[in-house]
């Protein structure tokens, strides 16, 4: 058993809440001209780590609100549970979403889909 510790709730079973996937991840820009490749890579490529990785949640049997969650996928410990739209306040989970493979590739997706829209256009 996982016990999250909703923000509004406090404490509670997992089988409360809802998995919501990898947190932290962006729709593409200009969602209705990117192409088929760019949408794949949004909704199917996802880090899956041994170790400290940010999910999002919802507390889908009670306040229903959607949260974020810094939790070790090998122990399930739950390091910190923080805002959907906050960045985590711990130091190793702040270093894991800094380190997100995401935001390192994430100027060069933006550019890509500018330059494929531009492509689409002309």
């Amino acid at each position: 058993m996982l016990l999250i510790d909703c923000p509004w709730c406090g404490p509670r079973d997992d089988s409360e809440f809802q998995y919501g996937g990898e947190a932290h991840k962006r729709r593409p820009p200009a969602p209705d001209q990117v192409s088929d490749a760019v949408w794949a890579d949004y909704l199917f490529h996802n880090q899956n780590p041994k170790g400290l990785y940010l999910e999002r949640w919802r507390h889908s049997a009670g306040c229903r609100r959607w949260f974020n969650i810094a939790r070790d996928t090998v122990s399930h410990a739950v390091l910190e549970v923080y805002p959907a739209d906050a960045l985590p306040s711990n130091a190793a989970a702040r270093a894991v979403y800094e380190q997100n493979w995401r935001r390192e590739n994430e100027a060069a997706a933006n550019a890509a889909a500018v330059a494929e829209t531009t492509e689409i256009g002309a």
